[in-house]
């Protein structure tokens, strides 16, 4: 039971600028930091908003699912239009639904058994070009095959070539995002600054490459059953029957290009860090690989098979959730935990804070995939963990997300695992979404089977049913 608060807590705001430069220094710290000492619904100014922190998984409903008609996307992500235009990101009401309608049968069952092929393909590709012995940057690695990914499923587009440009423009562009999300930046993007110019050059070579994809299939006329070809084709049935633009399909192809394959590539890079550190964990999700697989390539089949895989990915993203913070903004004042908050007030659920809440997850800086068995997700709150977000603007890609860091942790993990460089800092860095601050260096070490007698473990974590 929440209790109920005539008026919110929180630490003490400074003149002007509230909590705005430890709130911009270290994020996840500041927020982590009031959660734990002003309980479920802190509340703080950055600049010259005023924020509330949803700190209990009810508070987290409220507002993502229940009163979800009375929010809009907070600034951050309205500040996002000048990479992202009016994609699903940013898009608002109708609008919105609109596009979601054209979007969604990318995402329906039978084509993500479709999609399945092509994922494990490029993992093996990967996986194969990996040499014993090497060290290699694992973030910019697993950037290079959820790119690959994304740009073969979705567009049927081989951009593997452009894998090196493409990540460091994203990389500029996430960069930039610290300073557009300034009091005053609108003016700020208007004047000639070093950092303007470089981010504009970053999202012209993104452009580049989705604006080329589209003109190619307009100019081919084909239909290859991709998100591409829907978005061509579509046209709204629902709605005045209009079919998108090039800006409107730009806007929808590039947010997907992006989304799908940045959040994915950020926690695979984390599960494959928290995996080296753990090697029980790694030992029984070997022997789950070996005992589904033996020696084939992962498969859409084999992934109701694949429980424990799925529980240590589920495990990673508690732990460095890659949307670390979703915000929303009232139209309206509303009440909430018996706090009154006002209109254009911002509310901020972060899964970062919320899955570290030892109500939860005891021990919540233990990594332990145990916590993902059906029991133990039936005896928490469903908003105690939400990577993907919630209510009506959950993630669209969601299920891809799950089969593609599944697949490709099988895929990978069936040859190799990995070991953390000597003297590799790991801090997370929360842009728009959580990075790794210093990369992630890892060696490459072949995989050694372990013996058969090992296999009644194995038995064991699959007698349970799966999630």
């Amino acid at each position: 039971m929440l209790v109920s608060s005539p008026k919110p807590r929180g630490p003490r705001n400074l003149p002007v600028l509230g909590h705005l430069p430890a709130f911009r220094s270290k994020p996840t710290r500041f927020l982590m930091r009031i959660a734990r000492e002003y309980g479920d619904l802190p509340y703080f100014r950055l600049g010259g908003f005023h924020v509330y922190l949803l700190n209990h998984p009810d508070l987290v409903r409220e507002v993502l699912v229940t009163q979800q008609s009375n929010f809009i996307k907070s600034r951050a992500l309205q500040r996002s239009r000048i990479l992202l235009g009016e994609g699903l990101l940013t898009s608002e009401g109708q609008q919105h639904l609109r596009q979601r309608r054209l979007v969604q049968p990318a995402f329906h069952r039978d084509r993500l058994a479709a999609y399945a092929a092509q994922m494990t393909e490029c993992g093996v590709r990967l996986r194969d070009g990996w040499q014993a012995g090497a060290t290699l940057d694992i973030s910019t690695e697993m950037t290079r095959l959820t790119l690959a990914v994304v740009g073969k499923t979705l567009f049927s587009a081989d951009v593997e070539s452009e894998a090196s440009e493409i990540g460091e423009a994203l990389t500029t562009v996430l960069n930039m995002f610290r300073l557009l999300l300034m009091p005053f930046s609108e003016y700020l993007e208007k004047l000639p600054l070093p950092a303007m110019r470089r981010f504009d050059q970053a999202r012209n070579r993104l452009d580049e490459t989705i604006y080329g994809l589209i003109h190619q299939r307009r100019a081919s006329g084909e239909d290859t059953g991709d998100l591409l070809s829907m978005l061509l084709l579509a046209q709204d049935e629902e709605g005045d029957g209009a079919g998108m633009t090039d800006r409107q399909v730009r806007d929808e192809a590039l947010t997907l290009f992006l989304a799908g394959h940045e959040t994915t590539a950020n926690a695979l890079t984390w599960t494959w860090y928290l995996l080296s550190q753990n090697p029980d964990c790694e030992r029984r999700l070997h022997q789950e690989i070996d005992t589904v697989l033996a020696e084939c390539t992962p498969a859409f089949a084999d992934l109701p098979n694949l429980r424990y895989a799925e529980m240590v990915l589920a495990e990673a993203m508690r732990l460095y959730p890659p949307a670390w913070a979703v915000g929303r903004m009232a139209k309206a004042a509303f009440e909430l935990n018996g706090v009154e908050i006002g209109a254009g007030s911002i509310c901020i659920a972060s899964p970062y804070v919320m899955h570290r809440d030892p109500r939860w997850f005891p021990d919540p800086e233990r990594f332990d995939p145990e916590r993902w068995t059906p029991e133990a997700r039936d005896d928490r709150p469903k908003f105690s963990y939400f990577p993907f977000g919630g209510g009506a603007r959950v993630c669209i890609g969601e299920r891809f997300a799950w089969m593609e860091g599944v697949l490709l942790i099988a895929t990978l993990a069936q040859k190799w695992k990995l070991r953390l460089e000597p003297g590799q800092r790991v801090e997370p860095l929360p842009l728009i979404t959580l990075r790794t601050k210093y990369g992630m260096r890892m060696r490459i070490e072949p995989r050694v089977k372990e013996p058969a007698a090992l296999a009644p473990l194995e038995r064991e974590i699959h007698r349970s049913p799966g999630s």
